[in-house]
């Protein structure tokens, strides 16, 4: 099957990301969202984040312009019914993606694919809440996605070869790199990647050091491009908390709690960046520790 038309449901972070690479691969794209002024918002967002692109020389005025005009806002999931592939991109909450694919099933030709970018939940069982689990496969994008370079593929139990094969060859025509995983809990980014998150959350919560220090350790020590407390902001702790919790449920394992800290955050609200307080509280000129 060749891809031509993509539909991309949620124009938040990642959501916008993957329209915006897609445009620039040459992919007409219909971005949805459950409100207008979510869409709009998704849509300056790629404007901006291509605008810096044509800034620093990675593209052009033309290739800016050209992708712009082929994103779309869609109005509804029926907006949907010419499309080759959709890729949702909703909040990490399983309950959220079954009720989105139940809508979204009923627009799609026969033959369009599916397929999800959860970082964490079971493709196999997100599958099976579809009416074409053989179409349906899991395409995990990291943030932000025009600047990272990887794409995980994970295939549920029921999803055929030739489903593979055409995700496979798309994700290659956006320029990204292939890492084939497994349908278990998190894949393996996650898998890897949240519970050093989760165990620097204990460090600050047990007072081996403080969120300056524990980042500080991990850049200078590590030579991580930025600390774990500054790195759960930008991908956001209900997230973290979700893989986290994800992981937990899944495998059984008391190396998987989610930190009590981490829920705290969570509760109150603090989630990271979008909200302005997390690990950090960015109202200011520049971001400072809240613990």
């Amino acid at each position: 099957m060749k891809i031509r038309k993509v539909g991309v449901i949620g124009a938040g972070q990642m959501g916008n990301g993957i329209a915006h690479v897609c445009a620039l691969a040459g992919y007409d794209v219909a971005l949805f969202d459950i409100s207008k002024e979510r869409v709009e918002a998704g849509l300056a967002t790629i404007d901006g984040n291509m605008t810096r692109q044509v800034a620093s020389g990675r593209i052009t005025e033309a290739d800016r312009d050209t992708a712009i005009a082929r994103i779309v806002a869609a109005a509804s999931m029926e907006s949907f019914d010419d499309t080759d592939i959709v890729i949702e991109s909703a909040t990490e909450i399983e309950e959220v993606k079954r009720k989105i694919f139940a809508e979204l099933c009923p627009h799609l030709r026969e033959d369009a694919l599916i397929a999800t970018n959860t970082s964490s939940i079971s493709i196999t069982r997100l599958a099976a809440s579809t009416d074409r689990p053989e179409r349906f496969m899991g395409m995990h994008f990291m943030n932000p996605v025009p600047v990272m370079e990887l794409v995980e593929l994970v295939r549920g139990i029921a999803t055929d070869d030739p489903t593979f094969e055409t995700v496979r060859g798309f994700a290659e025509t956006l320029g990204k790199k292939i890492a084939n995983a497994e349908d278990y809990p998190a894949f393996i980014v996650n898998r890897i990647l949240l519970p050093m998150i989760n165990e620097a959350v204990y460090t600050l919560y047990e007072g081996v050091g403080s969120v300056e220090s524990i980042d500080k350790a991990m850049r200078l020590g590590a030579n991580h491009p930025m600390g774990p407390l500054q790195l759960a902001d930008f991908i956001g702790l209900d997230t973290c908390l979700s893989i986290m919790q994800v992981l937990y449920d899944g495998l059984a394992d008391s190396k998987y709690r989610p930190c009590p800290l981490l829920v705290k955050y969570v509760e109150a609200g603090w989630l990271g960046r979008k909200t302005q307080r997390g690990f950090y509280d960015y109202r200011g000129e520049k971001p400072v520790p809240t613990r």
